[in-house]
């Protein structure tokens, strides 16, 4: 179970909540950060923060299937931008808006950088989500099916 929290004496934030809350013994994924490269390793985007943080969004949502869970239930992201200009963090901020994942809202944090890992890298995000549990099967599901008695 996950309780998204925003705190009545605090600012209202506009996307995301001030803490996310977890229940003991809720399976995690802790995820590296996700960056803009593609499938072959090159930067995609290089020079626009937007067209990077589709990407990294985009490896972000691979990096969840992969583990079982999906941007829906990220609780946490630290999202890094090579810029020290609000435009462009804001710039960010509206494509991850737009991805899905504030609709927890998560919990999340912005940051302003002066580099990344990669050359030309601008943006990268790290996630911790909760891996939802695999809804056992149904008794009808899970039944073998009848043969048919009728004489062929």
């Amino acid at each position: 179970m996950i309780q998204r929290v925003t705190v009545p004496g605090l600012f209202p934030p506009p996307t995301y909540a001030h803490a996310s809350v977890v229940e003991a013994g809720t399976k995690l994924a802790f995820l590296a950060g996700s960056v803009p490269l593609d499938a072959d390793g090159k930067v995609v985007g290089e020079g626009d923060p937007v067209r990077q943080a589709e990407q990294v969004i985009a490896n972000l949502g691979e990096q969840l299937r992969a583990v079982g869970s999906d941007l829906e239930h990220v609780v946490s992201t630290d999202v890094y931008v090579v810029s020290g200009e609000p435009a462009m963090l804001s710039a960010v901020w509206d494509v991850v808006e737009a991805s899905g994942l504030s609709t927890g809202p998560h919990s999340s944090t912005l940051i302003g950088v002066a580099c990344l890992g990669y050359r030309g890298q601008l943006v990268e995000i790290t996630a911790t989500a909760v891996v939802p549990e695999e809804e056992p099967p149904t008794a009808a599901a899970s039944a073998p099916a009848s043969r048919s008695s009728r004489p062929d």
